[in-house]
């Protein structure tokens, strides 16, 4: 059953990031990416997995013509795989309205795979994500493949809290990026 406060939660920071004004919606995302771009993780990285923006999520795609294999998910059933993309390839609409690459876009396998950067709608400071509630990640998460893969949660600072409601099927991340900076989860320093 899905833990009453985590719905709450959810709500109340999607109202409060879809009510960020288009400008400052930018500058948050553009700021973001260029943390992103100063990491180790990120400039050692040469597949790096990622997402679309959606419902204003910070918008990482000034990022997407570095020169990176690019891997985006697709929703087949109630897990992800993952896919090449190439800045101008044709993407489509999932059933929720997020963009995926084409279904015969070659597949990323996870040990190909140097960096994730993870949607949610809120995270904390022990790494645990809020996400849209429909498990994709977690699932992704638990299997043995992906839990050695560095994943960095991508929220804006305003969806940076204390602490989450938990579940057992919750995993972590390996840290946090928001406007403020790169954080580690396990320690709260900077990456």
């Amino acid at each position: 059953m899905m833990n009453a406060s985590k719905i709450e939660l959810r709500r109340s920071l999607l109202e409060t990031r879809l009510s960020l004004s288009r400008d400052v919606w930018r500058t948050k995302s553009n700021i973001i990416c260029h943390h992103l771009q100063d990491s180790t993780l990120f400039t050692q990285a040469k597949t790096v997995l990622a997402y679309f923006s959606f419902r204003q999520e910070p918008d990482l795609s000034p990022l997407f013509c570095l020169p990176k294999r690019w891997g985006f998910p697709r929703c087949l059933g109630d897990t992800l795989s993952w896919h090449d993309w190439t800045l101008g390839d044709e993407l489509e609409a999932n059933g929720y309205g997020i963009l995926e690459p084409k279904i015969d876009a070659p597949r990323i396998e996870p040990a190909k795979v140097d960096l994730m950067l993870v949607p949610g709608v809120g995270c904390d400071r022990s790494g645990y994500r809020l996400g849209y509630g429909g498990g994709y990640y977690d699932r992704l998460f638990s299997l043995p493949e992906w839990q050695n893969i560095p994943r960095i949660g991508i929220v804006f600072d305003l969806a940076y809290l204390s602490t989450l409601p938990r579940d057992v099927w919750d995993f972590p991340l390996t840290g946090l990026c928001t406007e403020v900076g790169i954080l580690r989860s396990t320690d709260n320093k900077l990456l």
